[in-house]
């Protein structure tokens, strides 16, 4: 080992001391979003992530060990080759990696983005295996931790799932009907309709968690059985028609022996299948790698073999005992870095909470401000409870403030107006659709609408609106229920639409000016059997008279 280093094919000593102080980085100071899993620790939250289903990426599990093995088994190859000689190809790679990983995770947790921190810890690991193993170490470690992103929970797919979803809904019923079923969609719900059974199809059986699992399986054949990038391309694009036609096998089946024996048998098929999934989609994968295997074969693949160099003493023997140095000093350079990062985020973390709510308090200083009851003497607010479910899974700092109005005129006419104010981690609120759909909705069409404040009619915000509807089973057989639904966001001095422009503004907001505003969700719902827009005059005709009581008047206005 002794006579390697001095070679200069890699950097041990100083390496380990980059790694450890990174390490020290990402295990005190690794994660700003404390509402849900309250840990410093970036290496706990990732882990954390792994056992728990809600989070849909317990293929961690196995995405962890096949990537460990995967960097032995690349590092015991011939074919990668032996340490460069030169220098600075030894050197800057690394370094910079390390830099730019330490860099990436200031902001990650600047901005509470943990899923960044975990790109930027990947970053740095490949920095520290590039200086302290040379070329051949960084080209090993290359793919590993390339491979080590399919273990990352990702929020953005739940759009995805979903979308995938309601694609394999709408399929399994589509072949149900086909056969004479006469099943009934509700949402993500599928229900008989004489009531013998009823599943609701939860978002493992979207194929997001499958996605990723079998995604990372089909890169993996690819990885282990070809070398030309079209070859694995084309087995990682296969994956995503054989996860689709997966889980509508496995959906349908479902439908087809619950329709023949009942409930309990379709939660037998329910369980089966999601192994039949994997069989489908893998099968799907193998026979695809075999085929081209036979019939398009690797002309002569070029192998990466460099040899060893030889020394050739003299003058090399001088420029790596100026690498050496070099290298030493480089070492110092990133544990120097690390250090003032600690110091850094140490500060940012105690920081007060700067910014404002986007909505006025209550007198708790915790929930929005109570919605008034009588709007004049046409509507009359009733209570509406915050479900033990919404409590449980939102952080305990979340607000809330609801009232379900009533028309004094007519009791049919009803507007339910829901304010809900995040905590400190930006993660406290969520997409409606997701929520929507999971309560029985299905949504139709999605356009925008600006609403104006009351007295001020220059000052119009922008919202989301959906349509949604819902079948109902009645003595007179099944009914459409259509009600239009309507959500914005407001943080301390802006009003947006959509759930990625407040993510957006939210991050640029924290990263430039440290400032953390505590967001208001505000969601408005009413039938829409009369049409759209007799439902948004009802909502106009409810805001103003509600809308001064909670909200500011929004910052310019079109």
């Amino acid at each position: 080992m002794t006579s390697s280093l001095r070679r200069g094919e890699g950097f041990l000593w100083p390496g380990l001391a980059c790694a450890l102080t990174g390490a020290a980085v990402f295990q005190f100071f690794g994660n700003a979003t404390r509402g849900y899993i309250d840990t410093a620790s970036l290496f706990y939250w990732w882990g954390f992530q792994w056992v728990n289903p809600n989070s849909e990426t317990e293929h961690g599990l196995l995405i962890l060990p096949l990537a460990a093995w995967l960097l032995l088994r690349n590092l015991r190859s011939r074919e990668l080759g032996e340490g460069s000689w030169e220098r600075e190809d030894r050197v800057w790679p690394g370094v910079v990696a390390m830099g730019a990983g330490l860099g990436l995770h200031a902001l990650g947790f600047a901005a509470q983005q943990t899923r960044v921190s975990i790109g930027a810890l990947l970053v740095f690991t490949w920095g520290v295996m590039r200086f302290m193993g040379g070329r051949k170490w960084g080209r090993a470690a290359l793919f590993p931790l390339g491979f080590m992103v399919f273990a990352i929970p990702f929020n953005a797919l739940d759009s995805a799932g979903f979308w995938l979803r309601l694609w394999v809904i709408r399929a399994s019923a589509g072949l149900a009907h086909a056969a004479g079923i006469g099943v009934l969609e509700s949402g993500t719900q599928l229900v008989a309709p004489d009531g013998r059974y009823q599943y609701d199809v939860a978002a493992a059986c979207s194929g997001v968690r499958s996605l990723m699992a079998l995604l990372a399986l089909s890169l993996l054949a690819g990885y282990l059985n070809f070398r030309s990038r079209w070859r694995r391309s084309a087995l990682l694009v296969l994956c995503f028609p054989l996860i689709y036609l997966g889980n509508v096998a496995r959906i349908s089946s479902i439908i087809f022996v619950a329709q023949w024996r009942g409930q309990a048998w379709g939660e037998r098929a329910h369980d089966v299948m999601g192994y039949g999934v994997f069989v489908i989609v893998l099968g799907g994968v193998l026979l695809a790698a075999r085929l081209l295997e036979r019939r398009w074969p690797e002309a002569g693949a070029s192998l990466e073999k460099g040899e060893g160099r030889k020394e050739k003493g003299g003058a090399e023997s001088q420029i790596a005992d100026r690498s050496s140095q070099f290298g030493w000093a480089s070492g110092a350079v990133i544990v120097g870095l690390t250090m003032v990062e600690m110091i850094f985020l140490a500060h940012l973390a105690g920081l007060p909470p700067r910014g404002t709510a986007g909505v006025r308090l209550a007198a708790d200083g915790l929930n929005p401000v109570e919605l008034p009851v009588f709007l004049g003497t046409e509507w009359i607010g009733r209570r509406a409870e915050v479900s033990a479910v919404e409590r449980e899974v939102l952080p305990p700092d979340t607000g809330f403030s609801r009232k379900d109005y009533v028309a004094l005129s007519d009791s049919t006419q009803r507007v339910f107006l829901s304010v809900v104010l995040s905590g400190r981690d930006r993660t406290s609120i969520h997409r409606p659709e997701l929520c929507l759909v999971g309560q029985g909705w299905t949504i139709g069409a999605t356009s925008g609408h600006r609403f104006s404040y009351p007295g001020i009619p220059a000052r119009d915000f922008p919202a989301t609106v959906l349509q949604v509807q819902r079948e109902v089973r009645t003595p007179r057989g099944t009914l459409t229920v259509p009600q239009l639904v309507v959500y914005w966001f407001i943080g301390g001095d802006t009003v947006v639409a959509s759930h990625w422009e407040r993510l957006a503004v939210d991050a640029w907001n924290r990263v430039a000016h440290a400032r953390a505003d505590r967001w208001a969700y505000v969601l408005m719902q009413t039938d829409a059997s009369d049409g759209e827009a007799a439902a948004l005059g009802r909502m106009q005709a409810v805001l103003n008279q509600t809308l001064p009581a909670f909200a500011e008047p929004p910052q310019g206005g079109k």
